[in-house]
């Protein structure tokens, strides 16, 4: 038999062992959680009372429902006592995040998944909460007042927001997760998971959500710190605990948050010298690299480190052609780019969204890896990147000249000038500014010179003055246009519908979500109906509007509608809708 086969046999072995190790690591995973249990009774002094405190201000988060001027359905909610606990339903005064269920990611605007995304990731969303005092957690009660079963992680951060003086060493830590799972209940409840206890004193809690199997939007009322301010000694009852599963559990944690290290781990100093490569030598290169294709990122620095040939193939820039850094934003720095740097040299789509803040990536750290890995980018993903500025947005026109695809979603802190640049890049496909500060006049360039441009999302732009002149420039510029987000826009009118209608007949998908401008009796969603028959999404939200004659013209000329969105018609026949 040829010597191939064992080796096959050899590599596989191996992918079957990193299996196994993850497995046994999550099964373990599930076990501390019923050993944290008896951690966090925790022993303490008559002095060393237990703090408990509500958030005091929300810092940051990815998106909400609700508008930027007001506080209804906002994440703002989330700061103080309880609104609504323990009263079960739908309030304005609790916090609600942008989507809830799958259909979001079935819309035509829905961007295709990474590779290499850990299965351990599912975060949608976040927020995080500062509270007062800093304190060593014992609990965290979430008060969930509709549809709980969102959360589905909980951090801590060492950073002091209020303290004048930066730490030198800013740390996350996960205190409590686990895959989303289907809460067959819509009643509020206090959500009190068993969290695990840290080394650090805390003031600054994150949650991450994902609402993929919920049947409509969660809300959230209040969010409630329990901890001691002095270190608290462990109970003699830890040591029931067996020693290898807090040594897997370890291992675990560093992989969740992942890229910790991450120069020790590609270092190919640290390779041993063998006599030779065994029977690897005798694998096609293109085979090792499919196999090697199917392994996390923190998997390839390992496996980096076994060997000079797995080395060079762990570093082959092929294997960073899609690269996602989101599930390591708790971990990921400059130091982790430079190191990445050399590999990523033909990265065509790249996702840093959520990293980078409080001072983990700086503007030259961004701009001296985009100046060495922009030019072949496709796609760039930059979600809640805040670390962003005009001086980064300059650096991406200039080095990514074939960038087709930007996400700049809830890049709040980005100053409107900023948003010239993104001018230059003529190829534009798909542009998302979902609750940024661009500016009409800086958007009205964008438009003229990317008129490639087939998805775009306005949604909660609140600097914008007029979005019928926004729309006329969609209509003459954007022929190609498929799906447009204008969510909580506040001034567009029948002209600017009109424009869009015309100018736009390949739109399939249109958010026009609490626009309040829009009548019905000037005949603009009729219009739209007539004039749009691919249309596959449309929301018209909260428009009281909307009558029986809108519904019937869907109904009659947008035969490949699939999402429909009239939440709280005014003056609509159940009979009627059901004719869609």
């Amino acid at each position: 038999m040829s010597p191939v086969f064992p080796m096959l046999t050899v590599l596989t072995m191996f992918y079957y062992m990193c299996l196994r190790r993850r497995a046994r690591t999550a099964t373990r995973g599930e076990v501390m959680n019923s050993h944290r249990t008896i951690i966090s009774n925790s022993r303490t002094s008559p002095l060393n009372a237990e703090v408990v405190q509500y958030a005091k201000e929300v810092v940051d988060f990815s998106s909400h429902y609700g508008s930027e001027n007001s506080m209804s359905y906002t994440m703002w909610n989330l700061a103080g006592v309880p609104n609504v606990f323990p009263s079960s339903g739908d309030f304005t005064q609790t916090a609600v995040f942008r989507t809830y269920g799958t259909w979001w990611d079935q819309c035509p605007s829905a961007s295709l998944p990474f590779k290499r995304t850990p299965p351990n990731f599912q975060s949608q969303d976040y927020v995080e909460l500062t509270f007062e005092q800093q304190v060593y957690p014992t609990a965290v009660h979430v008060l969930e007042t509709y549809h709980p079963g969102a959360v589905i992680r909980i951090l801590a951060c060492s950073a002091n927001p209020y303290s004048p003086n930066p730490p030198a060493e800013v740390r996350w830590e996960i205190l409590w997760s686990e895959r989303p799972t289907k809460v067959n209940a819509s009643q509020a409840r206090q959500f009190k998971p068993c969290i695990k206890q840290i080394n650090f004193p805390t003031n600054l809690i994150r949650l991450e959500v994902n609402s993929s199997l919920l049947d409509y939007y969660t809300e959230l009322d209040a969010v409630v710190l329990h901890g001691m301010k002095d270190k608290p000694l462990l109970s003699l009852k830890t040591s029931l605990i067996d020693m290898s599963d807090l040594e897997d559990d370890d291992y675990e944690e560093k992989d969740g948050c992942g890229m910790d290290n991450l120069n020790k781990k590609f270092s190919s100093t640290a390779l041993r010298e063998g006599p030779n490569n065994g029977y690897f030598d005798q694998l096609p290169y293109e085979l090792i690299q499919l196999i090697l294709n199917h392994l996390t990122l923190p998997d390839l620095c390992r496996l980096a480190q076994t060997c000079k040939l797995l080395n060079q193939h762990c570093c082959d820039p092929l294997q960073y052609i899609h690269l996602n850094l989101q599930p390591y934003w708790a971990k990921l720095t400059d130091t982790s780019l430079e190191f990445l740097q050399a590999r990523c040299t033909l990265v065509q789509w790249l996702n840093l969204s959520w990293t980078g803040n409080r001072g983990f990536i700086s503007v030259v750290g961004f701009s001296r890896f985009l100046k060495v890995c922009g030019s072949e980018l496709v796609r760039l993903e930059l979600s809640c990147s805040h670390f962003l500025n005009e001086t980064c947005l300059e650096v991406i026109s200039e080095m990514c000249p074939n960038l087709q695809d930007l996400n700049l979603s809830s890049c709040d802190k980005l100053p409107p000038q900023a948003f010239n640049h993104i001018a230059k890049l003529c190829s534009l496909k798909r542009l998302v500014l979902y609750r940024t500060k661009v500016e009409q006049t800086a958007l009205l360039s964008i438009l003229n010179f990317c008129s490639e441009l087939q998805h775009l999302s306005l949604g909660s732009c609140v600097m914008i003055e007029d979005y019928d002149v926004v729309a006329s420039m969609i209509g003459a510029k954007c022929k190609k246009l498929r799906t447009l987000d204008l969510w909580r826009c506040k001034n567009i009118t029948e002209n600017g519908i009109a424009e869009l209608a015309s100018g736009c007949p390949l739109l399939e998908e249109l958010d026009l979500g609490w626009c309040p401008t829009l009548q019905s009796s000037t005949g603009c969603f009729a219009r739209l109906a007539r004039q749009l028959p691919n249309l596959q999404k449309l929301f018209l939200t909260a428009n009281r509007s909307v009558c029986d004659t809108d519904i019937e013209e869907l109904a009659s000329n947008c035969t490949r509608l699939r999402q429909l969105d009239i939440l709280d018609p005014g003056v609509v026949r159940e009979d009627v809708v059901l004719c869609i």
